[in-house]
């Protein structure tokens, strides 16, 4: 049986801002068409891999980025850095719509590819909509400005623009944190059957969230990796370290 094929691999990466190292020299693989999901307190670095994933760190002038970033194994210093933002799709942890309709949030992407067929665009944004477990809120009134919608509904309308770009790898950083529990649930069964189409990278700090959709799960704490295994180790009662126990538990974090 082969190996899964790597997707993303993080060498030796270490991540200042200005003086403060707050990622200490991490190295791991993501694997394709898994859910990898991160979990740690806050100020553990969880975002700020992200950015670094991506380079959204370059829009922070005092961010030095040291080791080594490869997906699909090319450096991502090498990429065009416009086309890697494309191909991975970033969702933040609260809602950032654009001033549009909520149709031209989600046609937006398809538009800049080329895409100018109506019934193209109109099967796009549908398509992005469900995913997001949106269109049945907002089929009627898709000429209506995203900015109008509820915050649950801003940070769904985030989730289908991301999808829209139709990425090879989708970043989800705490993406519920503004979606009740119902439609969490509907989101999640959702990123479940995008997994057989992309690779996810989900931070949460809900570590039951990790435990219901992630493969493996990576407990990150003070830029360290403490401990990154399938989540029959991560959530058993016998991890690697003791530490993943009281975090998962509970009992510290």
């Amino acid at each position: 049986m082969h190996p899964p094929a790597k997707h993303v691999e993080v060498s030796n990466l270490r991540l200042s801002y200005g003086p403060k190292e707050v990622i200490h020299g991490i190295t791991f693989d993501i694997f394709k068409n898994e859910i990898l999901g991160i979990i740690g307190p806050a100020q553990s670095g969880k975002t700020s891999l992200l950015r670094c994933i991506n380079r959204t760190i370059e829009f922070s002038a005092d961010a030095k980025v040291q080791g080594t970033i490869k997906v699909e194994g090319v450096d991502v210093r090498r990429q065009n850095v416009y086309a890697l933002r494309r191909k991975i799709g970033m969702v933040a942890p609260l809602p950032v719509g654009l001033p549009l309709t909520i149709y031209d949030n989600v046609a937006f992407a398809p538009r800049c590819a080329g895409v100018t067929a109506k019934s193209d665009l109109d099967g796009a944004v549908e398509k992005c909509l469900r995913q997001a477990a949106l269109w049945d809120e907002v089929k009627d009134r898709l000429d209506s400005l995203g900015t109008k919608l509820s915050g649950g509904q801003q940070q769904r309308l985030t989730i289908a623009r991301a999808l829209s770009h139709q990425p090879e790898i989708l970043c989800l950083d705490e993406f519920s944190i503004a979606i009740d529990p119902v439609t969490t649930m509907r989101i999640e069964d959702v990123l479940k059957e995008l997994r057989k189409e992309m690779t996810i990278i989900l931070v949460t700090n809900l570590t039951q969230q990790a435990r219901r959709l992630a493969n493996r799960t990576m407990f990150l704490w003070n830029g360290d990796i403490i401990e990154l295994d399938s989540n029959q180790v991560m959530f058993s009662d016998t991890p690697a370290n003791r530490k993943t126990y009281e975090y998962v538990n509970g009992i510290f974090g």
